[in-house]
């Protein structure tokens, strides 16, 4: 990495208050308590990373970060409403009732020979960092430009040693020193490269972008826990689509989702990603609306074609019924995936679930077919459902009419679900019988 004697000298600038538009109006309460608390403590303490980019793009961040030059033992002296947390990072987290701002100690550069910083022999990866540094040593340990400007609370100007401004003006996304040594250090920095161009529309810095599909291997030695954390971010923040197709790209796909990148080979335009990105833009749609999202069913999109095919599979060659197939190829892509993204069983369970239930749909008659609306899991699955006329799996008419059950009042429904035999029919008048016959 470059040192910062080397080149910070020329890009090495104070922006004054009046020189950039960031208001203390548009930063959480919460924080401005924690950095002039800092500050009256005789600590150094920044608004810095994503919050600062964030206001200056004239956003909202919803997460402020604080990096300062007190110890963790010292910030948590400061507050008793703060608690340390990591191992490999270790942090102070100060609580506001439902708010949490995070405080970060500023770190030094990486040593081997340092007792509490652990490197991976071989792959260059940083196991444990908790070396205490400077503020310069801290802006050179931040990942890319725009993540490394600092707010700073005794002036209210912005720091900038790495031309972080500039790369925003010009929306690009820059990694800080040698990239290939960066994505070495922490290969999850590459799925960050993504996040971050899908999230701000930047575009990826060419010395930036050239390594990614060389190291993109590399990500098959993060702890699949951690790589569940990302998938998070990735996905449910409402840049899923942008997300998606910048990891196609860079070729990161068959590292995190490697069963969906088999299934989908060349379609680029074809049925299978007009089936995910559909999903996804349906994703996004609900971040957009401050609706929830969950795993659950993302998973069980991308995993579908995989489960469908082994699926077919074992009703070929193991004589198994519809749903027993389902159940065995889901159980089966489910703990292969989850030997690259850790999926909690709360999630896991479900997504196996609504796709188990897709026989379902295909019975419209009697009271089996319509206890299924009252299935817990009804909605993601008729969701998935949905999605599988893209594929060719379910016909348009069937989608319709199940979009359209659900809406009528509950007597009509049932006229709709009745059997055959069940239905209503016309009554039949009777005679009476004359008298003396």
């Amino acid at each position: 990495m470059e040192s910062p004697s080397e080149t910070a000298d020329d890009r090495n600038q104070v922006i004054p208050r009046d020189e950039h538009n960031i208001s203390r109006a548009n930063i959480s309460k919460s924080a401005l308590k924690v950095l002039f608390r800092l500050k009256d403590g005789g600590y150094q303490a920044y608004l810095v990373g994503g919050s600062v980019r964030d206001l200056l793009l004239d956003g909202h961040p919803k997460d402020f970060d604080i990096a300062t030059d007190a110890t963790p033992e010292q910030v948590r002296a400061l507050f008793n409403n703060s608690r340390m947390i990591g191992r490999r990072f270790r942090l102070v987290h100060v609580r506001f009732g439902r708010e949490i701002i995070e405080v970060a100690t500023f770190r030094a550069p990486a040593n081997h020979d340092n007792d509490d910083h652990e490197i991976a022999e071989g792959s260059g990866r940083v196991l444990r960092d908790n070396v205490w540094g400077t503020f310069e040593d801290d802006v050179w340990r931040r990942d890319f430009t725009c993540n490394a400007l600092y707010y700073d609370i005794r002036d209210y100007s912005v720091r900038d040693h790495v031309g972080g401004v500039e790369d925003i003006r010009n929306r690009q996304l820059r990694l800080i020193g040698d990239p290939e040594q960066r994505y070495r250090e922490d290969p999850v920095r590459m799925l960050r490269a993504v996040r971050f161009a899908a999230k701000l529309r930047f575009e990826v810095e060419p010395g930036t972008a050239e390594p990614i599909g060389r190291l993109a291997e590399l990500l098959d030695n993060i702890p699949a826990a951690r790589l569940f954390d990302e998938f998070g971010k990735l996905f449910q923040a409402g840049h899923a689509l942008n997300t998606w197709r910048a990891l196609r790209y860079f070729g990161l796909l068959p590292h995190l989702l490697p069963f969906t990148a088999e299934w989908l080979g060349d379609d680029v335009d074809g049925p299978r990603t007009g089936f995910i990105e559909a999903a996804l833009r349906n994703t996004d749609k609900r971040v957009a609306d401050d609706q929830p999202v969950t795993p659950m069913f993302l998973l069980a999109v991308f995993l579908w074609g995989p489960v469908r095919e082994r699926a077919d599979y074992f009703k070929e060659h193991e004589e198994m019924s519809e749903v027993q197939s389902l159940v065995a190829a889901g159980a089966e892509l489910s703990a292969a995936q989850n030997a690259r993204i850790a999926v909690p069983k709360r999630f896991s369970y479900p997504m196996r679930e609504i796709m188990q239930m897709q026989p379902r749909f295909e019975r419209r008659r009697g009271k089996r077919a319509h206890s299924l609306l009252e299935h817990r899991r009804f909605r993601a699955a008729y969701d998935l459902f949905l999605l599988r006329v893209h594929l060719g799996e379910v016909e348009q008419e069937a989608a319709d009419w199940w979009t359209k059950v659900q809406e009528l009042p509950e007597n009509k429904k049932k006229l709709e679900f009745a059997a055959d035999k069940d239905r209503a029919k016309p009554r039949r008048r009777h005679r009476r019988p004359r008298k003396g016959t």
